[in-house]
């Protein structure tokens, strides 16, 4: 199937290891850059008094902050930069298909695109992985949080009995978080392709803003909301 197909790019040799580099991967590099690039150009310059982008990320890095006190408490000065990165990755990761070129065909005329840009989330290796650092950090925050010991006695709660299905929830969470990630963004992707098989000109930009802007918006808040929240229930210790 077309939209599965994950497309080598290049191969090079590590110490007797071919490692393939997939658009997968190449995307993923691109989104990592673009934000690296919009954070030394909005950062550049500061003023004391801010206007303009300064005071809309201001704003944004408020938000966040404040969002990350309440659901981390003193953790939060370590989870904050985590989560806000996380975000806009998966943001602009789950809209980079807008700026592909698409082919056309027009009056006879037809328009073929050296090259294809798709969303690397729709990518199951990509999603997995995300999901896995999520859940580790859970973990990690865990046992700081807790203790090595009452993170192991956490598991008892509230019963002994519920031992095997507290270990096994960190396995569901995992594959959740993963799941629903790459089929949301799959399905989108799968849907945006019948779309411009139909209508190739018009109908493709109106729902883009459905299948490409909302719902990339929708997933990567899914994503990051869960994620918070289940560090948060790893940190809140002491309420208990």
């Amino acid at each position: 199937m077309e939209a599965l197909d994950i497309k080598t790019i290049f191969t090079f040799n590590l110490f007797g290891f071919d490692i393939p580099i997939t658009e997968t991967v190449i995307i993923s590099w691109l989104v990592m850059i673009i934000l690296i690039a919009a954070s030394l150009i909005l950062t550049r310059k500061l003023k004391e008094i801010p206007k303009g982008a300064q005071a809309v990320l201001e704003t944004a890095v408020e938000f966040l902050n404040n969002f990350a006190k309440n659901q981390f408490g003193s953790f939060s000065k370590y989870l904050a930069p985590y989560i806000g990165s996380l975000f806009l990755f998966l943001l602009l990761a789950n809209i980079m298909g807008l700026f592909s070129p698409v082919e056309l065909k027009i009056f006879g005329h037809e328009f073929i695109p050296l090259f294809e840009i798709r969303p690397p989330t729709k990518d199951i290796n990509v999603t997995a992985a995300l999901a896995v650092i999520s859940i580790l950090l859970v973990l990690a925050c865990g046992f700081a949080a807790r203790g090595v010991k009452g993170w192991f006695k956490n598991l008892l709660h509230p019963v002994p009995l519920m031992l095997p299905f507290n270990i096994m929830e960190y396995g569901t969470r995992t594959l959740s978080l993963a799941l629903r990630l790459f089929g949301n963004i799959l399905g989108g992707f799968v849907l945006m392709r019948m779309i411009e098989g139909v209508l190739p000109v018009a109908l493709p930009a109106i729902a883009a803003i459905y299948f490409d802007i909302f719902d990339g918006l929708i997933q990567a808040g899914i994503f990051v909301f869960l994620t918070s929240l289940y560090i948060s229930e790893a940190v809140k210790v002491h309420a208990e």
